[in-house]
Parts: structure tokens; sequence; C-alpha cells
């Protein structure tokens, strides 16, 4: 992907949320323009493509995330990285799907020859799924309330894949979850509008959630998100990541502990590391590795969690499996609103 000229990225132009176009304003040195709009509360995360602030939105009352994004330019122009985020998020947001966080307004600062300075106003949810299941006491998540998170995290999946995006970094930290028991997924850095046999870029998604074929460096699609979701389903259950590897290829070595080997047929051909790297294993029970899931859970469990991506399990036919058909049924959001009260009640 080649890198867009700063004379092109200062012609596009994006139509923000409050009306108009993307609006230049400093953000970082807070402007009067800015400060009239959002007051910062507090840093609220750093990541690889800038700081997160929450905010409120002085004209609503509303808290708000604000995304501080850093680009810096060199000799062959501006990344296309940004771009390619915002131009995905607003996308998305003539859609409203209710599992996807809403993208709330486009501001811009200056750009000086050596950076471009953009920030992204979200709309803000007080904690992410990690954070709520480590509220959570024993024994764990009642299955109704597994269910209902599942099936919205599984419907804001589908909807991205029916619409060609690849997430490509799905973890508990960027699904979020509001206080009334409602799913949305967040953070589309990474993601991108995808092709079949694309070749996508290698480093993507954290190690743990990683599928193989990200790990092999193989090609992949929307497949590797249904794996990373197979590994947050498990982690609902047992409230700890499921495959904990400290490098490529030891998380390949953790997951074959549980799937097992794949065959000779399966291995991908476009990949450097045979197949006979690795000691032959077999398939493990999943009651072993994952005691608390039912039958049901289980079934669909290895269908996501499986080798081959052609043969995985789609997010649209996840969503028709008889795990959510079968009692107990997905508790409503007073329920799921009622045990998260509880559940932070608990632990205080």
């Amino acid at each position: 992907m080649r890198a867009l000229p700063c004379q092109e990225i200062s012609a596009v132009r994006f139509p923000c949320c409050s009306g108009g176009f993307l609006r230049r304003i400093p953000v970082w040195n807070m402007s009067k323009e800015m400060k009239g709009q959002y007051e910062p509360v507090a840093e609220i995360g750093v990541g690889a493509y800038g700081t997160v602030y929450k905010a409120r939105d002085l004209q609503s009352g509303k808290f708000v995330a604000l995304k501080n994004v850093r680009v810096q330019t060199n000799e062959n122009g501006l990344p296309l990285s940004t771009v390619r985020e915002v131009a995905l998020l607003k996308r998305l947001e003539h859609f409203d799907h209710p599992n996807i966080v809403k993208l709330m307004d486009v501001c811009a600062s200056a750009r000086t020859d050596r950076e471009t300075k953009v920030t992204l106003v979200f709309e803000h949810v007080d904690q992410d799924l990690k954070t709520y299941l480590s509220k959570v006491p024993p024994p764990g998540l009642p299955l109704e309330t597994i269910k209902d998170l599942m099936k919205q995290f599984l419907s804001g999946l589908e909807f991205l894949h029916l619409n060609c995006i690849v997430h490509r970094d799905l973890k508990p930290e960027n699904i979020l979850v509001t206080s009334g028991g409602q799913v949305k997924l967040a953070d589309f850095g990474l993601a991108r509008i995808y092709s079949c046999q694309m070749a996508l870029t290698p480093v993507v998604v954290t190690l743990w959630y990683r599928a193989p074929e990200v790990l092999l460096q193989s090609t992949y699609a929307t497949p590797v998100d249904v794996w990373s979701a197979g590994c947050i389903f498990a982690e609902m259950f047992k409230r700890k990541p499921l495959f904990c590897g400290n490098s490529e290829a030891d998380q390949l070595c953790k997951i074959f502990d549980i799937i097992g080997l794949p065959s000779e047929e399966e291995w991908p051909v476009d990949v450097t590391l045979p197949r006979s790297a690795f000691s032959p294993r077999t398939q493990q029970p999943v009651d072993k590795f994952v005691p608390e899931i039912d039958a049901m859970g289980a079934d669909l469990l290895l269908a996501m969690l499986t080798f081959s991506p052609q043969k995985r399990i789609s997010a649209s036919d996840a969503l028709l499996h008889p795990f959510f058909a079968d009692d107990p049924q997905a508790c409503s959001k007073q329920e799921h609103f009622t045990h998260i009260c509880t559940a932070t009640d608990e632990v205080k």
C-alpha cells in the first residue's frame, strides 16, 4: 500500500457528524473552540495509534472519548493508516449498528511538514470486557449472561464481515460493555477493507488472540476475527485467557496442545514454517481446558477454533448455533444490568 502524499491528504474532506466537513481545529493545544466544545476529564488509554481521553461534551453534558492520533510524515508522504480508519468509521456511521461504537465527530489540527494531528470523538463507555470480567465474583458469569454477551458480540462482528471489514485486533480491551449490558466493538485502528486472497499485514492482533494463519503469516480474511472471538468466548467462562503464549511459535504450540496438530492437507502451503516443526498431538476434550462450558457451548467453541479458515464457522452461522437456542435463554438487558451491579458491589 502506498503512502498518501501530503497534498492529497490536505484535499481529503470527511463529513463530520455535527454537519459540514472535517473541521481543522488545533486540538492538541486545546484551542478556545475546542475548549468551548469538550472538557477533558482524564487520560484513559495509550495505544499504537495515539492517546485516548475521557471528556465531557459541554453542549449535551455527556461523556465522550477523544482519540488523539499523531501521524509522522516522511519523505514518502503521509501513511494511509489514519485516512483508512476515519474513512472506515465514517462508512460504519451510516448504519448506526447497536453493537458498534459510534463516531460522534472528527476534528483535525493544522498540519505541519512533519506531522498531522487528528482527534476522533467517540461515544464513551466506562468499561471494557476485560474490566467487566475482572469484577465478576466466583463462580463466574451465569450461562444466560454469556449467551447475551456473545450474541451481541457476534452480531457486531457479523455486521463488519457483511461489509467486508476485518477487525483484526479483537481482544477483551476492544469490546466495550455499557452499564446496561450493551456490547460495542471498538478500536478499528487495524481494520481494513479486505479482498479475498489479499496478503494482509502480518503484525496484527494481540498475540494471545491471533489465529493460526496470522501466526504462520499466511493470507487471511474474516475468519481471523472468528478465531479471536472463540478465544474471548472461552475467556468468558474461564475469566482468564485461553492461550497464553510468549512468542508466535509458543502460541502455536499452546493452540495445538488443545486442538491437536493439523493434518498435512490442512497445513497452508504459502508459509515458511513446516508442519514437521511441531510434535504430533491429538485434540483434547473441551471440558479439559474449559471445564465450566456446557455441551452446546463446547460444540460452538470448537467450530470457532477450527484450524482451517475455510472450515471455521462464520459469525453469521455462529449466531444460528443451537447454543443460543437451548435453555437457559440469553438474559434480558435488565437482568444483565442487575448482574453487573451485583458483581460490582461484591468486589468493592
